[in-house]
């Protein structure tokens, strides 16, 4: 038998019914709102995302722009200088003293001409832009400390003789080894006009800087057995050229003419000792403070060119 309700207890169902369903109405309304706002907050975080994104896309590209700039200004730069330096070299009228120095460097030129052909090979290697710079800047200095000698390039007035215990390259040393770097401050406190045996103190160091670079990264025995039929001196231990060509290998940059570049490059240098120390007969008087500075700077950057290379491994 059916309960039989009052109106008031059928007004009073109605009610509660009335205020679940507005209960249910509120949640589901909270809910919306909820996810409403969540998925804005998702979309702003999106948009926020993206506007990071373009901003950082468009600041990469910027910056690459201006290394593209910067990269294309040292290049014209270094172009431009070798071109002036070689025709300085070229155009001289007087007798040539450092004969072997000239021939020395332009040959150097040459065998960067042979090196700038592959750049197309060269350009998809990590670190060939650098190298290629480098490269370039070694062609120059080996070109202006040959005019710089021959007078060819005088400059108006005398530098200070202090600029010549002056470097830039204690850092590149003394991450590859502190003895290193005191051996070429050794070298610099040694290069003076006062300093009768200048000439042999500084030749030395810096030649056994450049040796002891080379062994540091290209070891004896790693590359014996790393380069198949190793070309070795009468001693039985790898040519200077063997130990370069383990050091590019090992960089990525492995290319006949990088090598050929590099080995030129440091015989340009071994060449410019000889002629500081025949130039000088012990004495480096004969050669004025700006002709030092010179020949101080072109060892410089070439030992910066070296450990740079080496770095790359």
């Amino acid at each position: 038998m059916a309960r039989r309700i009052t109106l008031s207890q059928f007004n009073s169902m109605v009610r509660q019914a009335q205020q679940k369903q507005k209960q249910a109405i509120n949640k589901y309304n909270q809910e919306v709102r909820r996810n409403n706002q969540k998925r804005q907050q998702e979309i702003n975080k999106y948009n926020q995302e993206v506007r990071q994104y373009h901003q950082k896309r468009k600041q990469a590209i910027n910056a690459y722009n201006n290394e593209v700039r910067k990269h294309n200004a040292r290049v014209h730069a270094n172009r431009q200088r070798i071109a002036s330096e070689l025709n300085r070299l070229n155009s001289q009228q007087s007798a040539i003293r450092y004969e072997t120095l000239r021939k020395s460097s332009i040959s150097l030129n040459r065998a960067y001409s042979n090196l700038e052909s592959r750049e197309n090979y060269l350009d998809h290697l990590e670190h060939s832009a650098e190298f290629l710079d480098l490269s370039e800047q070694e062609s120059a200095n080996s070109l202006s400390v040959s005019n710089i000698l021959e007078k060819n390039d005088a400059p108006l007035e005398e530098s200070d003789p202090d600029s010549l215990k002056n470097t830039n390259i204690e850092n590149h040393l003394s991450r590859i080894s502190p003895e290193l770097d005191k051996r070429w401050r050794g070298a610099l406190f040694s290069l003076s006009p006062l300093n009768p045996d200048a000439s042999r103190h500084f030749c030395t160091s810096a030649r056994e800087i450049f040796s002891e670079i080379l062994d540091i990264y290209a070891p004896n025995d790693n590359v014996l057995s790393s380069i198949t039929n190793c070309n070795t001196t009468d001693h039985g231990v790898p040519t200077r050229k063997a130990k370069i060509e383990f050091i590019l290998s090992k960089s990525g940059i492995l290319d006949s003419e990088a090598v050929e570049f590099v080995e030129e490059d440091i015989s340009n240098i071994l060449t410019l000792f000889r002629v500081f120390n025949d130039g000088t007969h012990g004495s480096s008087g004969h050669f004025d403070i700006d002709q030092l500075i010179s020949i101080k700077s072109r060892v410089e950057d070439g030992i910066i060119y070296l450990s740079k290379i080496c770095g790359y491994t």
